[in-house]
């Protein structure tokens, strides 16, 4: 997934093995194993740096090398404890940034709070926030992949690169799924039909879409656009204020629109967590004589 550059791009980019740093930015399993992957992709060795938590469980970087002028790579994949991973993050971007390092980028394959990218009711919008903390302790690059919604990238004063994994999947699913020309796309959700169809479109393949289970995101009375009923007393002084109530909606019984019968059902679902639930709702529609596969790009998990 990552490649080395070759010699005339990393002279353009001002880039070398001696000036690049490449850091993990804490000690779980899954940063690890994909640090040590780029590291020998690259052919470069892993920086020393230390990420521990305090008793009273502060999060403590120790950087344990110079990065005085020097490009920094910090890889950072989201655990359970997302909150914790956000702060050895800031934290190690921040020691960086005071340390007097040339640039600083971030690899972050699951952008996280990516979700919470619109204004909901008297919410706000998270990752807006998290985008402007990451500016603020330093950050000058970074790279991720398939974030919840490409927009996400304008809440940055930064350049952002967002990977697709799309073509990996595809990959996967043409070497990988024995008869996959059996298969119909599946998708989870009327939202999901776009990216499903995309999917489809380059296997060559049918689409079906389970209606009646997910949330209409963009429903006024979810978002809050719709604004309570006015009172009795104000409308009678300004009865041009009346605004009328929505009616709620009413979801309908779980379908299937289009045959998965006998056929190979694959599922791509976005970057969220695990849905235990909703994937057995999935399997009891696909169930029968159909075969089930369920293809995450990325997950917290």
């Amino acid at each position: 997934m990552f490649c080395v550059a070759p010699p005339e791009l990393e002279t353009k980019m001002n880039i070398t093995k001696g000036g690049l740093v490449l850091f993990s930015a804490n000690s779980n399993s899954s940063c690890m194993e994909l640090s040590k992957k780029i590291a020998e992709r690259l052919g470069v060795e892993m920086g020393k740096v230390q990420v521990y938590q305090e008793p009273n469980r502060e999060t403590r970087v120790q950087i344990q090398e110079s990065v005085r002028g020097k490009d920094v790579f910090i890889i950072q994949t989201v655990s359970k404890d997302v909150n914790t991973t956000i702060m050895e993050l800031l934290i190690m971007v921040y020691a960086c940034k005071t340390s007097c390092a040339k640039s600083i980028i971030g690899v972050i394959p699951y952008f996280p709070y990516s979700k919470q990218c619109k204004m909901r009711k008297r919410g706000s919008i998270v990752s807006k926030l998290l985008a402007s903390m990451m500016c603020k302790a330093g950050l000058t690059h970074l790279i991720t992949m398939d974030l919840h919604q490409k927009e996400i990238q304008g809440f940055f004063n930064i350049p952002v690169d967002n990977l697709r994994a799309s073509p990996f999947l595809l990959q996967y699913i043409q070497e990988e799924i024995p008869d996959y020309r059996n298969a119909v796309i599946v998708a989870k959700s009327p939202a999901s039909a776009k990216r499903a169809q995309s999917f489809a479109e380059r296997l060559r393949l049918g689409i079906a879409v389970i209606h009646g289970e997910a949330q209409d995101a963009e429903s006024d009375l979810v978002d809050g656009r719709h604004s309570p009923p006015m009172v009795r007393s104000v409308a009678a002084i300004h009865p041009s204020l009346e605004i009328p109530m929505l009616i709620p909606k009413e979801k309908p019984p779980i379908t299937v629109v289009g045959d998965v019968g006998g056929r190979i059902a694959i599922i791509v679902l976005s970057c969220c967590s695990r849905d235990p639930e909703g994937e057995r709702c999935i399997q009891d529609l696909c169930d029968g004589n159909s075969w089930l596969v369920i293809l995450r790009c990325s997950s917290t998990d």
